[in-house]
């Protein structure tokens, strides 16, 4: 990195800062937001408020005499001159942080914080039984876990990696098995099978009152079926569309409608007849868990550390 940090200022002359540690901190800032396009996100990333990152950007701009971002009520985006500044500094902080990253190598206790961004499947059924082990293991590593069954850009809300189902990881990056692959069955409660029948035939399904799924995406789920090579698809009809698979149990177990899930996420239910499954030789396998990151970032200790591990206890089989 340059000693110092050379920019035109309003008056048209060129106008010097010399790096020091205040400066470096402000620069980390900065790239964060450049990041997270939010002051509140990038605050979350440092455990600084949003108002206090407000402050030391506008003293950063003040320094260099440029703006570097353009705010409104609703957005943060980088002007020409944070654009350049990003593009220049992104390379060397991430050289940075990869080399004291590195000397996790030579300590006995690795330590440091990694953060994932990851569907909320993958939250209950895969870190749920691990973290616990994790954190005994290594309590030097801190984990910062976003669970989100939206689609996002990981690196860009400042995460080291994602994980979410196989078929769904971006092209762009590396990725790791992480389970084996996962059945997907329709469950419902004794008290609305014995109010409402029991659907034989996927195709039943459209008498059915059913919960609607929403993508990440915003589209809406059309459930899948298959069996001896025959594949059926079903737009279920509902009152009720949800995003989230607890809602969708408390939901279910009260007689509301059937539901569509991941068996792991009902085998509990079932196994105490609260739930029964039906359409069980219709159940399609969907690929499992994957986690995933950017090929040209070295992976952080603790990562590896955690995915050493998730496939040493394989919670979902491997």
């Amino acid at each position: 990195m340059p000693a110092s940090l050379r920019w035109w200022g309003r008056t048209g002359k060129i106008a010097a800062m010399r790096t020091n540690r205040g400066n470096l901190a402000d620069f980390s800032y900065f790239l964060a937001l450049a990041r997270h396009r939010s002051f509140r996100r990038a605050g979350l990333e440092f455990g600084v408020t949003a108002s206090a990152l407000s402050h030391a950007l506008k003293g950063l701009e003040s320094r260099l005499g440029v703006r570097l971002f353009n705010r409104t009520n609703r957005s943060v985006t980088l002007t020409a001159a944070g654009e350049e500044l990003y593009a220049a500094l992104d390379g060397p902080f991430s050289a940075i942080d990869a080399a004291v990253e590195g000397l996790n190598r030579y300590r006995s206790d690795p330590t440091g914080r990694i953060r994932l961004n990851v569907l909320e499947h993958a939250g209950t059924l895969l870190l749920g039984p691990v973290l616990p082990v994790f954190l005994e293991r290594y309590p030097g590593v801190a984990v910062d876990v976003v669970v989100s069954n939206h689609l996002v850009d990981v690196v860009a809300h400042g995460a080291d990696a994602g994980i979410r189902y196989g078929g769904t990881v971006p092209e762009d990056m590396i990725a790791q098995r992480l389970s084996a692959d996962i059945r997907w069955v329709v469950v419902g409660s004794p008290a609305y099978f014995e109010r409402c029948g029991t659907p034989e035939h996927p195709e039943d399904l459209l008498k059915h009152q059913c919960l609607r799924i929403r993508l990440g995406d915003d589209s809406i789920y059309h459930w899948e079926f298959e069996k001896a090579g025959e594949t059926v698809v079903i737009d279920v009809p509902g009152s009720i569309t949800i995003d989230e698979t607890q809602f969708a149990l408390s939901l279910v177990r009260a007689g509301a409608a059937l539901a569509y899930l991941p068996e792991p996420c009902v085998v509990p239910l079932v196994g105490d007849g609260v739930l029964r499954i039906v359409l069980d030789d219709w159940a399609p396998v969907g690929e499992g868990f994957a986690i995933y990151y950017p090929s040209r970032r070295q992976v952080p200790t603790g990562l590896r550390l955690l995915i050493d591990l998730i496939r040493e206890l394989q919670p979902l089989g491997l």
